[in-house]
């Protein structure tokens, strides 16, 4: 192994370690007073509630479609029927009826 190649293995694996995370060091210096404790402790809390809101919101989204494909049979039926029509013509194909092919 030529010197080029080692120290190229070396610098990948460098880059390859996870770095320290600096979140929650006790010793970061910024948070030594009780102020600042509650002011981060605050923040989490407003992102977590962003959060949890914004989840919320997307389920509520994704329960209404579901809700309204529920509630439309018809629109269900016609789908199903249109894939099996479509499983056909892909059959047809692949045994060789060129026409199905452009479906």
């Amino acid at each position: 192994m030529n010197i080029k190649t080692l120290i190229g293995a070396v610098a990948l694996g460098l880059t390859m370690l996870p770095g320290a995370a600096l979140a929650d060091d006790p010793r970061d210096p910024s948070m030594r007073s009780a102020a600042a404790r509650a002011r981060d402790a605050a923040t989490i809390r407003r992102l977590n509630r962003e959060e949890l809101a914004r989840t919320q919101a997307r389920d509520a989204q994704y329960a209404a479609g579901w809700k309204a494909y529920r509630n439309a049979p018809g629109a269900q039926d016609d789908y199903q029927r249109d894939l099996a029509r479509w499983r056909r013509a892909v059959e047809l194909c692949e045994a060789g009826r060129y026409e199905y092919c452009a479906r």
